[in-house]
């Protein structure tokens, strides 16, 4: 009986845990347009580059070249954008692929 007991506490919380992180994550969502210009408008940031990921997403990244400031964002199909990580020191590179080296 003690542990049905337990396994059900463990199930409740866990789902509890599972609807507060939907929750969090809801929170960092928004359709992009406003993303976009609340990322412009408040941080200075511009859309620096842009690739296709799983189940037709896109993901980008903006920054701003003066603050340094950049963040990444996810977009799927139906326009909503979420907030995937954000931060400092941004820096703009350019590399090259190295040759291959040549055999003997």
């Amino acid at each position: 009986m003690k542990q049905a007991f337990w396994k059900m506490t463990a199930l409740a919380i866990g789902a509890l845990a599972a609807s507060t992180t939907f929750t969090q994550a809801q929170q960092n969502c928004a359709p992009r347009d406003l993303v976009i210009e609340r990322l412009a408008s408040a941080y200075g940031e511009a859309r620096q580059s842009i690739g296709l990921a799983q189940n037709n997403t896109m993901v980008e990244v903006f920054a701003s070249t003066e603050t340094g400031t950049w963040t990444i964002t996810v977009t799927n199909a139906s326009g909503l954008t979420c907030l995937v990580a954000s931060g400092q020191a941004f820096e703009r590179l350019t590399e090259t692929l190295p040759t291959p080296a040549e055999d003997a």
